[in-house]
């Protein structure tokens, strides 16, 4: 049996922490759910799930539509999208089946990439790799989660860019039928036609726009994704680990219209499971003073009001009413004080 290798190439760097996760996981749950009533897609899709982000990691190996049940997504730091393709060329190599002299091979396989930020590895050579050896027989679609990402870096690796500008509730459930639609169209497409191309659905009703980039070389790499700054926190009671996210913005100065000042709004906070979080991070950060970061959160896993205390170790940590406190990394004893008119430099990941 020809098999149609259906591969989920997920962004969830820090990023992604709290609404755009859950929602791709919950879109991820809806597809296998939908997919499982179609005839076509049960004889012939096999789905595979790659997560990425300072580091990849294959969460679901290729599985037969009607074994296959979506992972939980995890989190980590950094945006190693050169790492994750090499990831999935090596699934690839190892797991889809090539047609021979002899025999047919499987469908070209078709993946979905969503990201919602810019790399923070180099791609130069991951890229280079798919271009010569993978583009022409795979169908790759890459999709903006959100308009902070480099499209023309997308375009080093692909012709389908699509944006998907809304990231609220019905934006994310509208894009994962149509996910499900063009999976759906592909696999009647292969087995009726025998077509080897990606046939997306129309996108009539969505708030997603296919992007159309010039390609003028290879694409470098970022430090740190700029669009957003991630802290990695630890709680001082529970010893949990957990993630601040911040969003980046511009807006006017006050009685200046015409100039702007740059500066990252609290979104929340967010625990993580450290091993996993370890597991998938990559990169040490680089500094960020606190003037630059507007607005404090709680602690997600004590509720200490106060989840943003910097230590001489330069770590991040919660603190409660109690003004006698003590590092949960470092172990350092002191007492709760405000930081001078000049802030303080603490680390940010990488995004």
């Amino acid at each position: 049996m020809r098999r149609l290798p259906i591969y989920f190439l997920v962004d969830v760097s820090e990023s992604m922490v709290g609404t755009p996760i859950e929602q791709v996981q919950e879109g991820m749950r809806t597809i296998i759910q939908e997919l499982r009533v179609d005839p076509y897609a049960l004889e012939t899709v096999f789905v595979s799930i790659i997560a990425f982000a300072g580091r990849a990691k294959v969460l679901s190996p290729l599985t037969e539509l009607y074994k296959f049940y979506p992972p939980v997504f995890p989190v980590g730091g950094g945006t190693s999208l050169g790492e994750a393709l090499d990831c999935l060329m090596n699934d690839i190599d190892r797991n889809v089946v090539k047609t021979t002299l002899e025999s047919r091979g499987d469908w070209k396989p078709v993946i979905f990439l969503f990201t919602d930020g810019n790399p923070t590895d180099s791609c130069d050579a991951a890229f280079e790799r798919w271009n010569r050896k993978y583009r022409s027989h795979c169908n790759l679609v890459a999709v903006s989660l959100g308009e902070n990402v480099n499209l023309k870096t997308l375009s080093k690796i692909t012709d389908d860019i699509l944006l998907l500008k809304d990231t609220d509730a019905e934006s994310f459930s509208k894009f994962f039928k149509w996910i499900t639609a063009s999976i759906k169209t592909t696999s009647v497409s292969v087995t009726s036609t025998a077509s080897d191309e990606v046939k997306l659905a129309p996108t009539s009703g969505i708030n997603l726009e296919k992007i159309e980039v010039g390609n003028d070389g290879l694409a470098g790499h970022d430090i740190v994704d700029e669009n957003f700054a991630v802290i990695h926190a630890r709680c001082q009671h529970t010893r949990g680990d957990y993630l601040i996210k911040y969003y980046r913005r511009r807006r006017p100065l006050e009685g200046m219209e015409r100039f702007h000042a740059t500066d990252f709004k609290l979104v929340g906070a967010y625990p993580v499971d450290r091993e996993t979080y370890a597991s998938l991070s990559k990169g040490e950060g680089v500094k960020i003073n606190t003037l630059e970061l507007i607005g404090v959160p709680a602690c997600p896993c004590c509720g200490n009001q106060i989840g943003a205390v910097a230590c001489d170790c330069g770590h991040i940590f919660c603190a409660g009413e109690d003004p006698d406190i003590t590092c949960p990394w470092c172990g350092m004893q002191g007492t709760l004080t405000k930081s001078g008119p000049g802030g303080m430099d603490i680390t940010r990941s990488l995004g």
